[in-house]
């Protein structure tokens, strides 16, 4: 699925399902309480803290799932194409970056 399209299967199921899309700021407070999610697993599965006997990594993918959709309503709601932010994105990361990485002994 390209990004456009994703971005338009999150806005025709909020108008579907969800009513209307919560304010940006809500949503932008749903984005961290995500992220938050995806955290806790990434400390207990990769770091150094334990699932509790209720908990594994099962869910994983659906928590990245989580922060994306949260994400793609955020852009839609503020109107960024993040299709072709990425693009720019990783532009500029490229034009910045290309060198620097390869030069850095902490990464060798």
């Amino acid at each position: 699925m390209e990004i456009k399209d994703a971005q338009k299967q999150v806005d025709a199921w909020i108008k579907k399902y969800g009513v209307r899309y919560f304010d940006e700021m809500t949503n932008l407070a749903v984005l961290m309480e995500e992220v938050g999610e995806l955290a806790r697993i990434f400390s207990r599965k990769f770091g150094e803290q334990s699932f509790k006997s209720d908990e594994s990594d099962e869910a994983l993918a659906d928590e990245m799932a989580d922060v994306l959709f949260v994400l793609l309503c955020l852009a839609n709601q503020t109107n960024v194409n993040l299709e072709d932010a990425l693009r720019e994105n990783i532009l500029k990361k490229t034009n910045r970056d290309k060198d620097r990485h390869h030069s850095n002994n902490k990464l060798l």
